[in-house]
């Protein structure tokens, strides 16, 4: 290659990044952490508590009859060497239907409790993208990253003041919160012991 023409090449290659940098160096952006606003806004939360209080009855059911089949068994247990032998069959078949009713109640509770989470989960991605696009439109922001970033200057993040907009809302448009645990639910044995509520997530 000549001296004229590698000239022309370098000039060329400076030129074109001139004319591009202040495009680049105009972009305003900004970095949201999805993850804090799920586990911090107070519609995460008002979601949390609208699914305990929607699930508590079922859950205190399923407890009562867990420790029904407990007590159950434990008198079968305790009296089994005094019970014939038609009694005691009785016993155990009664037992082990109690069983098999309350695994079904259980599975059914889950299920139940992982389709509303699901829902309220799907409400509340919608509602904090809905505030990130609001707050990034307001502010004038060219483009907002949030998953899949490695590093970014904390100058960048947006998140305090997004999860401002948000408590500021008070609470509103209830959702399921980030990494929402289920109400737990009780075991389907009759011997384990009744688990309680756990405090929060992952609502779809």
């Amino acid at each position: 290659m000549s001296l004229r023409r590698w000239a022309i090449g370098v000039f060329g290659a400076a030129a074109l990044a001139g004319a591009t940098a202040p495009a680049w160096a105009d972009l305003k952006i900004g970095v949201v952490n999805y993850a804090k606003l799920m586990q911090e806004s107070p519609q995460a939360k008002a979601a949390q508590d609208a699914l305990r209080g929607e699930f508590a009855g079922k859950q205190k059911d399923l407890q009562t009859q867990q420790q029904t089949l407990k007590s159950k068994d434990e008198s079968l247990q305790r009296d089994s060497a005094t019970m014939s032998a038609d009694q005691r069959t009785t016993a155990e078949r009664e037992l082990q239907a109690g069983n098999r009713e309350l695994q079904l109640k259980v599975q059914q509770y889950q299920d139940d409790f992982n389709a509303r989470q699901n829902e309220e989960l799907s409400r509340l991605q919608k509602t904090l993208v809905e505030e990130v696009q609001s707050y990034a439109q307001g502010q004038k922001f060219d483009l907002v990253l949030a998953d899949g970033v490695i590093f970014s200057a904390p100058v960048l993040d947006i998140t305090p003041q997004v999860l401002a907009a948000l408590q500021a809302r008070g609470g509103r448009t209830p959702a399921a919160s980030a990494t929402p645990a289920p109400a737990a639910a009780p075991s389907p044995k009759a011997g384990a012991p009744a688990a309680a509520p756990k405090g929060s997530s992952t609502p779809k």
